[in-house]
């Protein structure tokens, strides 16, 4: 690995920080998450256009820039900074992976060049909450989370026409779910004797999908409820001979590797603004006639956040490195461990952050709380730390030399 950075990956720092500098103060970040979309739809344009945001780690055969995870790394980072409403994570982190490992060639010439001009906004529903198992993120990907053919989850069952299936059933706390164009539907199909866990396509706009916005901690990070009454939709990519899903499995996981580094990498972003901002605040505020910076106990709080970022920060370039060397797995464990460094940081400078900040912190509407509410709300989502570092530990040691082969004891 190289940890240098090339100068085009810096160009794409510089320029990302600087436009979101002039338009993502925090009340800007407010103004756009309080929108229906969840987010600012012409400054997405514009990240679009001018910056190809969205298509960054997509081939140029699809219209994308050609680049690769540390590059979507890089550029989350910055968005994760100024903690930046959009669709970049559902959209260019999930939806468009899967497509593009999946999908068969007329989906990807159909799907893949609007998804990267930021034309078409994706998301990806899977039931029960599951995202992290289904990404296999915190447990193996055995299916089940989907429903596994019995009462809940979202069934699919073949429709009337050729190549057509219905779904039914409902996907909740889903990224972007209740704006994006494009939903990838993760379904059980096949009942109970054969089910496997197969995904779909489906328009947004399509007869029989319901969706609402739901109500979150973090509004920068908009989540929707998607209901599925009969829908119909099309199935991403083709069946596998023997009617069984460990190819779709498969994906899922190399898709969760990548979203867990661009994750790790926006966590990292964010925690590093929030610590910059409590350090700029203890420098002016006074306390017994000199800045509260001076005292010792509060310089020796900094600088164990500050190691604390900074290894985060390196665990995160490390994760999307080997993401993109290994082909979009990653090494075992990695992304995984990366992710979970990541969110632990950014709980503790957001928490710390209120503190320091004193009373004016501990008011809900302080800017600092924008920080704790996304590493509270990114935890639930992705987490949480301590079964994200179980499941890593189990994949890098599958001959179980540091406990049993096949088991993670994690506590509930």
């Amino acid at each position: 690995m190289d940890a240098a950075f090339t100068e085009e990956q810096e160009e794409i720092r510089r320029t990302l920080r600087e436009l979101l500098h002039k338009r993502c103060g925090p009340e800007e970040v407010r103004a756009a998450a309080g929108t229906p979309e969840g987010y600012d739809p012409a400054l997405w344009r514009r990240l679009a256009r001018q910056l190809d945001l969205p298509g960054l780690a997509l081939p140029a055969a699809y219209g994308g820039v050609g680049c690769g995870p540390t590059e979507l790394a890089l550029a989350c980072e910055e968005t994760g900074r100024v903690l930046l409403p959009s669709p970049l994570l559902p959209t260019a982190a999930l939806v468009a992976p899967l497509v593009l490992a999946l999908g068969t060639e007329r989906q990807r010439a159909d799907l893949l060049p609007a998804l990267a001009a930021g034309e078409l906004t994706g998301a990806l529903a899977v039931p029960g909450g599951q995202l992290a198992t289904a990404l296999a993120l915190t447990a193996p990907n055995d299916g089940d989370w989907a429903g596994g053919g019995r009462a809940g989850g979202i069934q699919a069952r073949r429709g009337g026409g050729e190549g057509e299936w219905r779904l039914y059933g409902e996907a909740a706390q889903v990224l972007d779910g209740h704006s994006a164009g494009l939903l990838l539907v993760a379904a059980h199909a096949g009942g109970y004797a054969r089910s496997r866990t197969l995904v779909f396509v489906v328009r947004g706009d399509a007869p029989g999908v319901v969706r609402v916005r739901q109500t979150a901690m973090d509004e920068t990070r908009p989540l929707g409820r998607v209901q599925l009454r009969e829908v119909s939709a099309a199935l991403l990519g083709e069946e596998e001979e023997g009617g069984g899903g460990a190819r779709v499995a498969r994906e899922l996981a190399r898709a969760g590797a990548g979203a867990a580094a661009a994750l790790a990498a926006e966590a990292v972003g964010a925690a590093d603004a929030a610590l910059g901002r409590t350090v700029e605040y203890v420098r002016t505020r006074e306390q017994f006639g000199r800045p509260i910076g001076s005292f010792q106990a509060v310089q020796h709080r900094l600088a164990d956040l500050y190691v604390q970022v900074q290894a985060a920060r390196s665990a995160a370039y490390y994760a999307a490195w080997a993401v993109g060397a290994a082909g979009g797995s990653g090494e075992p464990g990695a992304p995984g461990l990366a992710l979970a460094q990541a969110l632990e940081a950014l709980r503790a400078v957001a928490g710390d952050a209120i503190q320091l900040h004193g009373g004016i912190g501990f008011t809900w509407e302080h800017d600092a709380h924008l920080y704790f509410k996304r590493a509270t709300c990114d935890e639930l989502l992705l987490g949480p730390v301590h079964r994200l570092r179980a499941h890593a530990a189990r994949t890098a040691d599958p001959l179980g030399l540091f406990g049993t082969p096949g088991r993670a004891e994690v506590p509930a």
